[in-house]
């Protein structure tokens, strides 16, 4: 899949608004056409769950036999946490919220990445991603809006940035987690947004359909099963995910036995999706020369490039043009692109996303 086909399919902006549309919030289009429920509305999002995964897995776990398979949807770029979730809490592509990848560049600081799941105190997560969420303006809207996940991502910056406006309520063992679900469900209208993060780990440190792995579907198999059964009468239960994931075999160290990083300042995204931040007056020879190195096995774009070709978008913000890389690298086939400040960090891990396959963007679409 090419990068320009991620920005004509359905995805999570659609997703979100459709569901609201139901709640019969303001400003929000049934795009999916997903028709009106009972005002009771659940998203179950399992990061890391592509489509692939569902196609290859999802037939050892009895669950998914009684779920409704609505439609395939599409990740934005990159297919990562930060940009993905950010699409899902605003309802709007990534130009616009400006989560461009897991790092990028604070534009006018001292060369400083941001990190956006980790943060940066320095940071105002609320100037950063300035776009209204959806959650916001539901609550506004005198729609119960509610937050389930980790305790420990309350408060962080990454989820006052995408997911702000909705009440958190920390919650860590599958009990607890069903528990909170079921009771922000008892009012009407409303909605709850529900995250798990198991999978996704388990497919970075052993990859995609390993043991770990394979035991962590089976939590989520638990875990939605527990949704279903206990959910009030008359909720529509949606289950998607942020993006899929590759396993890795093939790697390149920027910089290690090549001259790709001679005229580079500061690396950012990730080994499938990087941000690259070029010396003044240098950017056309080094697009040139990182495309004569890596030939089909990578995609190289200037910025302009991949804002005129719609990477991010039809419209990008000029704070989303001051974040992205002078030069956007998207790793093919199952290539990584190692950052040799952290060789060991990315090379240890099997599964990887950020890139535009198939096997990255696609992302299921379920109902109970």
């Amino acid at each position: 899949m090419n990068s320009r086909k991620l920005n004509d399919q359905f995805g999570l902006s659609h997703l979100i608004n459709s569901i609201f549309s139901s709640l019969n919030l303001a400003d929000t289009n049934d795009y999916l056409s997903l028709g009106q429920g009972q005002m009771r509305e659940c998203v179950v999002l399992i990061d890391g769950m592509g489509q692939d995964a569902i196609n290859k897995f999802a037939d050892q776990f009895s669950i998914f036999e009684e779920l409704k398979q609505i439609k395939t949807i599409y990740t934005d770029f990159p297919s990562t946490t930060a940009t993905s979730i950010s699409t899902l809490g605003t309802g709007v592509l990534p130009g616009l919220h400006g989560m461009l990848g897991y790092t990028v560049r604070v534009p006018r600081s001292d060369n400083r990445l941001l990190n956006a799941l980790k943060w940066d105190e320095r940071v105002d997560p609320v100037i950063w991603q300035k776009v209204p969420t959806m959650f916001e303006r539901a609550a506004n809207a005198g729609i119960s809006v509610t937050h389930v996940a980790a305790k420990r991502y309350e408060g962080s910056g990454f989820t006052q940035a995408a997911l702000r406006g909705a009440k958190y309520v920390g919650a860590n063992s599958i009990q607890e987690m069903v528990a909170a679900v079921h009771l922000a469900l008892k009012p009407q209208p409303s909605f709850v947004y529900t995250y798990i993060d198991n999978l996704d780990s388990a497919g970075h440190s052993d990859g995609v359909g390993s043991d770990k792995w394979l035991t962590a579907f089976e939590y989520i198999a638990e875990f939605i099963t527990k949704i279903k059964q206990l959910a009030p009468a008359g909720t529509r239960i949606w289950i998607t995910s942020d993006h899929g994931m590759i396993n890795s075999t093939e790697q390149i160290i920027l910089g290690q036995d090549n001259k790709l990083l001679e005229n580079v300042t500061l690396i950012g995204g990730e080994p499938r999706a990087r941000h690259i931040y070029v010396k003044a007056g240098a950017l056309a020879e080094t697009i040139t020369q990182w495309q004569e190195f890596f030939g089909d096995k990578a995609k190289i774009l200037s910025r302009q490039d991949a804002i005129t070709g719609g990477l991010f978008g039809p419209v990008v913000t000029q704070d989303s043009s001051d974040r992205m890389g002078d030069l956007i690298a998207i790793a093919n086939g199952d290539l990584i692109l190692v950052d040799p400040a952290r060789v060991k960090e990315e090379t240890s891990m099997v599964g990887h996303h950020g890139g535009v396959t198939d096997t990255e963007v696609a992302i299921p679409l379920l109902l109970t």
